[in-house]
Order: structure tokens, then sequence, then C-alpha cells
């Protein structure tokens, strides 16, 4: 007991940081998710109990069935290409044979555009896919376009420039955790496989993957947590409006509208439902992992 005070003491900064902006906002948004309060004008409606109506009142709403399946469209398209290419970095660096020279600068290169906020991430996008932008110009110059291709009106080039973005700033930290992983596995035992036979794919899906399963799961599992809390890009890149059609609208641009409009109790109702959501699909993830695990 006389040590563990000062473990207790090392933590309490993270502890007392964590209560008061984590755990108390999700109290106080379950708590406000029970209530109507809104203004009115200069007037503040409530708060006066209801119950379950604003949870009822969001769930019979299609609007929110749409948002998410933006959300769940958007992060698919970047995710998925993000793990491709991070795994085959990754598997790329950590193979001593392939003699590669000039590592540390690349992984350096790779991970810088993780440093750039999301905000002048999205602002160089949109001045670049403008109609009178670099991009449209070098497609009209080369012959490819006759006149500018309006990006930002057509739902799938919007989605698809959104989910570009997110898979270029994040790629570079899932690279490098997924190397992280590789580094670690024993060289012995890929030299084992090599002298039984194995041929670099069989060593790759049969021990490297199974091996770094622990960091692909932290991997998705994040990666999913971010992709529906995804708001910057299609906020900053659409004006807020999610157009074209609100394709590009997510489910925390649908709340964040709510929390401007000062509604606060189906502002709470909501950021409710995202928790509830994320738990379940996080849980989801742990479930198909384990059961791939136990075939094996």
């Amino acid at each position: 007991m006389k040590k563990s005070k000062w473990g207790i003491l090392f933590i309490s900064p993270y502890l007392i940081i964590y209560v008061i902006f984590t755990a108390l906002p999700i109290v106080i948004s379950l708590y406000k998710s029970f209530f109507v309060n809104y203004w009115k004008g200069l007037e503040e409606v409530g708060p006066t109990f209801c119950g379950l109506e604003n949870y009822v009142t969001l769930l019979t709403d299609k609007s929110i069935y749409t948002y998410l399946s933006n959300t769940a469209i958007m992060w698919i398209l970047g995710f998925a290409p993000q793990i491709i290419l991070s795994i085959t970095l990754a598997a790329w660096f950590s193979n001593h044979r392939l003699g590669l020279k000039g590592i540390q600068f690349f992984k350096t290169v790779i991970y810088f555009p993780n440093l750039i906020i999301a905000a002048s991430f999205a602002s160089l996008f949109f001045s670049l896919f403008a109609d009178t932008g670099p991009v449209n110009s070098f497609l009209m110059n080369v012959g490819i376009l006759r006149e500018p291709f309006h990006f930002f009106s057509n739902t799938w080039s919007a989605r698809g420039l959104v989910a570009f973005m997110n898979c270029t700033m994040w790629f570079g930290n899932t690279t490098l955790l997924l190397l992280a992983g590789m580094l670690g596995i024993d060289p012995a035992i890929r030299e084992a496989a090599e002298v039984d036979g194995a041929s670099p794919w069989q060593v790759f899906t049969r021990i490297t993957l199974p091996l770094i399963r622990p960091i692909l799961l932290y991997v998705v599992i994040t990666s999913l947590i971010g992709g529906i809390q995804m708001f910057d890009v299609p906020q900053i890149l659409t004006k807020g409006t999610g157009d074209p059609n609100r394709s590009t609208m997510t489910i925390l641009m649908y709340l964040n509208k709510h929390m401007f409009s000062k509604n606060y109790g189906v502002s709470g109702a909501l950021s409710v439902i995202l928790f509830l959501v994320t738990a379940v699909l996080s849980l989801l993830v742990f479930r198909v992992s384990f059961r791939t695990e136990e075939r094996r």
C-alpha cells in the first residue's frame, strides 16, 4: 500500500482530466437526452422531462439512417485502400532481404500528412479540385476533359474526395503501427517456414498476418471510431451543407446542426445513440476476430 500510493499519485492527473472532459460530458449528455430543451428565438423552451421521446423522434426520422449510411460508405471507401496500402508498405519496410535504402526517410515522409490539421487539408483539396482549380485545368490541357468537371456537385466524386483525404491523412500512422508489429516478429519463425518450403505469400498470410492480429484489431477499432466521428473534412469541404443532396452529410455533422441550433435534448439523445453504435460495432469486430482465431 505504501508503494501503490505513488502509482495513484502519478495517474491522478489523467484520471482527473478524464473525469472532467470525458466521463462528465457523457453523463451530462445522457441526462439532457431525457429532456426537451431548445431555444425559440430569444426564449428558452424547457428543460422539460420527456422520457424517451427524443430517442423515438430520432429513430423514426429516416434522415438519421441516410447520414449513417453516408458515414459508413465514406469510411469504407477510405479505410479499404488505407489498410491495403499500409500492410503493403509495412511488409516492404520490414523485409530486410529487399535491401531498401532510406527507410527512415520514407517513414518520416509518409507520416507527414498526419501532422497536417484536417482544416488545412480540406482547404487545399477544395482549391485543387475546384472548377477553376489545377486538377481541372490539367485535365482540360491534356485533352481528357472538354469542360471542367464539377467534383463537388457529383455524389460519388465528392464522397471519393472525402475518403481519399482521410486515407491520405491516416495511412502513414497505420503503416508505422503495422510495421512495429511486423518488426516484433522473431525472424527465426519466418526462416523456419522458408526452410520447410513455404512461399513468401504463405509466410505472409500464415505467419505475419496472424501474429500482428492484435495490432490489426486495434487499427480497425480506432479507424471505426474515427469514421463514426468523421466531421472536419466533409464539414469544410462542403461548407457544412453535406452537398450534393446531403450525400456527404455525416452523422456527426447532423449532430453539430442540432448543437448549433441549441436543441440540447435531441443532441444528447443522438450522442448516446452514437456511443451505443460505436460500442456494438466494436464488439462485433472483436467477436469476428476471436471466432476467426478459434477456427485456426
